[in-house]
């Protein structure tokens, strides 16, 4: 069975908010004085969407505009309607984020602890705490490491208790932000598969272009813009030859 999302009723997130579409509206971002991305306006309804660019290109800013770790310049980004602004809160919880390093994201000592972390904040009682851990631990070939340092596992077991500790909160859309660039040909497929095996609707920011092969939609960043925007395939090929 796949890991797949409450239904709406069991949500803790504004359940009232039914699942619609990533929106951006005339959206700009700046750090500084230095634009990073320039007036954008997209609706993004589809289950799997993959985003490429190179780097530089505003493409992980992006990515952070849609859980709210960046909020942008100029214009608004609302999920299911949600702004990210104001209704910072309930977006988190509706959206997961998977950084590329996953020491970034692992804050406490033993991998049952971490993966428990998100569920504690939520005030979710013990026993149902150990429940969802144990349950995602297993899944992902964690469970037997639920009290090994956190800091000691392989490249590729810290990108699993990462992702393990935003699955365990069951957001209903998961943005990875280039989640296989540090990662051995072994590890990104396991990585891949993850991916593939997830009900919930998902944005995957990457440079390994096989991931997005099955995708709905991929958008090309390019010095701030969307410059290309379609189906995988003729996108991908387009990226390739234009990075040639």
């Amino acid at each position: 069975m796949r890991w797949g999302r409450r239904a709406a009723s069991d949500t803790p997130a504004a359940a009232d908010v039914q699942r619609t579409a990533i929106e951006l509206t005339g959206v700009s971002h700046e750090y500084g004085e230095r634009p990073v991305l320039r007036d954008l306006t997209l609706t993004l309804a589809e289950s799997r969407v993959g985003v490429v660019g190179a780097n530089g290109s505003g493409k992980s800013t992006f990515a952070r505009l849609l859980n709210g770790l960046v909020v942008p310049t100029a214009g608004t980004v609302r999920i299911d309607g949600l702004d990210t602004r104001s209704q910072l809160r309930e977006v988190r919880r509706r959206v997961g984020f998977v950084f590329q390093d996953p020491d970034a994201q692992i804050v406490l000592p033993t991998v049952a602890e971490d993966a428990e972390f998100g569920l504690t904040n939520l005030g979710i009682p013990a026993e149902e705490r150990a429940r969802q851990v144990e349950e995602v631990l297993v899944r992902y070939g964690l469970a037997g490491h639920r009290d090994h340092p956190a800091h000691l596992l392989s490249g590729g077991q810290k990108q699993l208790l990462a992702i393990a500790g935003v699955l365990v909160m069951q957001p209903r859309r998961v943005v990875f932000d280039e989640p296989t660039t540090l990662l051995d040909l072994a590890n990104v497929r396991r990585v891949a598969r993850v991916i593939d095996e997830l009900e919930q609707d998902v944005v995957v920011v990457t440079h390994h272009l096989d991931l997005l092969a099955g995708f709905d939609r991929v958008l090309v960043f390019e010095d701030g813009r969307v410059v290309a925007d379609g189906a995988p395939a003729e996108t991908v090929r387009w990226y390739t030859e234009r990075m040639s």
